[in-house]
């Protein structure tokens, strides 16, 4: 069965957001709609709708003008099964002592090396991306230097590999994994269990901070968020709020040109920048409480 996209542009997320609304209910309607903010500052917001029959293209021009978004680029998708067409490109992930692979790649496990068996699903996170990288290289970093945190929350864990990485070295720490999506969260389980660390991580459903768990266990010697600009900068009190005096909070998912920006709102919110790596357009920061 084919599958056709539409996508388009516009200036603003209540634009955007009212648009998708117009475009869920065309005949025939749309199998899945997204709507998401481009991460550079232009305050454009994309449009994106998937449709299992071709869409009226007529509508969608129509609601493009009066929205006064860019006209829908339409496509027909291939089948493909995205899974294994990943497994098959993603080669394993060296990333200081860490060594993160797929199933497939089990034969080529060096001895050497704390390795993470991570799946390619829909959850983010297998280590290939520069910001998954950056932040286990930060840890190694940390580590190497002798940092060892006793308490440890993940935020927007996506697939855990944060957490299971800071499970694999740090043998009493309490960790605590959380991700605003439920399909995520039973992804970080399921990683939790391949590699055999069952009961060392709590994979919760949260938004941020918002869980009696996350609460409980504050405050957190090590907090890692890989997620995006605009959330980063909205939790920077709470993850001050949820911080150790002294505690480090790494943090990713933001392009080189907005670095600076959330750097500026954890220096406000009591955090000092302790380092920095850019890898291609990502940044990680390494920030510490007071």
């Amino acid at each position: 069965m084919p599958t056709y996209s539409a996508l388009t542009t516009l200036m603003g997320e209540d634009a955007a957001e009212a648009l998708a609304e117009a475009v869920e209910k065309l005949d025939p309607a749309p199998v899945g709609i997204g709507v998401f903010e481009i991460e550079d500052d232009s305050g454009l917001w994309e449009v994106g709708a998937y449709f299992t029959e071709k869409p009226n293209e007529v509508m969608l021009e129509v609601l493009a003008l009066a929205f006064e978004a860019r006209p829908f680029a339409l496509s027909e998708l291939p089948e493909i099964d995205w899974v294994a067409h990943v497994r098959r490109e993603l080669a394993p992930v060296e990333a200081g002592r860490f060594f993160v692979y797929g199933s497939h790649d089990a034969d080529k496990v060096p001895a050497d090396r704390i390795a993470l068996q991570i799946e390619a699903t829909v959850a983010f996170g297998t280590g290939h991306h520069g910001t998954t990288l950056g932040c286990l290289r930060a840890f190694d970093r940390l580590f190497d230097a002798g940092f060892r945190p006793a308490k440890v929350a993940d935020i927007g864990c996506g697939t855990a590999v944060l957490a299971l990485a800071a499970a694999s070295v740090l043998p009493e720490a309490v960790i605590l994994a959380s991700d605003i999506d439920r399909v995520a969260v039973d992804v970080a389980e399921a990683n939790v269990a391949i590699n055999g660390l069952e009961g060392r991580v709590d994979c919760l459903e949260a938004a941020g901070f918002a869980h009696p768990r996350l609460a409980e266990a504050a405050p957190f010697d090590l907090i890692f968020a890989n997620i995006l600009k605009g959330p980063l900068i909205e939790l920077a009190p709470d993850m001050s709020a949820h911080a150790a005096d002294g505690g480090i909070a790494i943090l990713s998912g933001l392009l080189v040109v907005q670095a600076e920006a959330v750097t500026a709102a954890y220096q406000a919110a009591g955090f000092t920048l302790e380092a920095r790596e850019d890898i291609g357009e990502w940044s990680t920061l390494v920030l510490k409480k007071g």
